[in-house]
């Protein structure tokens, strides 16, 4: 991580971290996302999928749609003694692979920040329903 990215982080408070995080991983940028994760942090993406770079739900994400973004609707911030858990609620948008546009797709992600980084993160969406929804099959 380089020193501006350390002094960014430094001075946020952890929602803000988590913001960051997931506005880089929209570019998607996760050579800058990863500057607001610890090393060895865990990301559980839908499906159970286990990566230990933003890299990797970027490269999922590029197998299932065109491109998507998130409406980050809100932070519910849990603070304990030596951690805190940020969940981002809201919802995605943008285009499957076929070129179908889509909205409204509910999503979760919960983090746990420990010393300003990111030190977990899982991931739920309603991808899944909705791609079952387009083959026909009632979800």
């Amino acid at each position: 991580m380089s020193v501006a990215a350390k002094t960014e982080v430094k001075g946020m408070s952890d929602a803000e971290v988590v913001k960051a995080y997931l506005t880089a991983s929209m570019i998607p940028d996760p050579d800058a996302a990863v500057a607001y994760l610890k090393p060895g942090t865990i990301i559980t993406f839908t499906g159970g999928r286990e990566f230990d770079h933003p890299r990797g739900p970027t490269g999922f994400n590029a197998r299932r749609y065109r491109w998507v973004k998130k409406k980050m609707d809100r932070f519910d911030v849990c603070p304990g003694a030596e951690e805190t858990v940020v969940y981002s609620i809201g919802t995605l948008y943008g285009e499957w692979l076929d070129g179908t546009p889509f909205e409204g797709n509910r999503y979760v992600d919960r983090f746990v920040v420990r010393g300003g980084l990111i030190v977990k993160m899982d991931v739920w969406n309603d991808s899944a329903e909705r791609i079952l929804v387009q083959m026909g099959i009632e979800a």
